[in-house]
């Protein structure tokens, strides 16, 4: 497995409406979805930065932001980390072509791996 990028960025906050405003006006970036409890910005090299609220449905698992490292197959590198003992959180999610999987790092804080998926 190789990590090929730090593609996406994930953070769940108490001070949601700050921090979209932060992004919209200190970044410059536009959303590209714009939700109750999420918001989701696209930078011009493709990388994504989601913004979710207090309330966000499924994330209460998210207490710091969450990195995600691009690899070339998601299903691969998690059998390889396992084996290397990495815990995983979950099973992996796809939507569409895209597919993540998260897990926790030596730190204690949750990352994700993420990447295309071959239709």
């Amino acid at each position: 497995m190789k990590v090929k990028g730090l593609v996406w960025l994930g953070a769940r906050t108490e001070r949601f409406a700050e921090t979209v405003r932060f992004y919209k006006e200190v970044f410059g970036l536009e959303p590209r979805f714009l939700g109750e409890e999420l918001v989701i910005f696209q930078m011009e090299n493709g990388d994504r930065v989601e913004v979710f609220g207090p309330s966000a449905a499924g994330h209460d698992w998210m207490t710091a932001p969450v990195a995600g490292f691009l690899v070339e197959d998601v299903e691969s590198a998690r059998v390889e980390m396992e084996a290397q003992g990495t815990e995983f959180i979950g099973p992996i999610h796809q939507v569409g072509t895209q597919s993540w999987s998260h897990f926790r790092g030596p730190d204690g804080h949750i990352y994700e791996i993420t990447g295309s998926r071959k239709p």
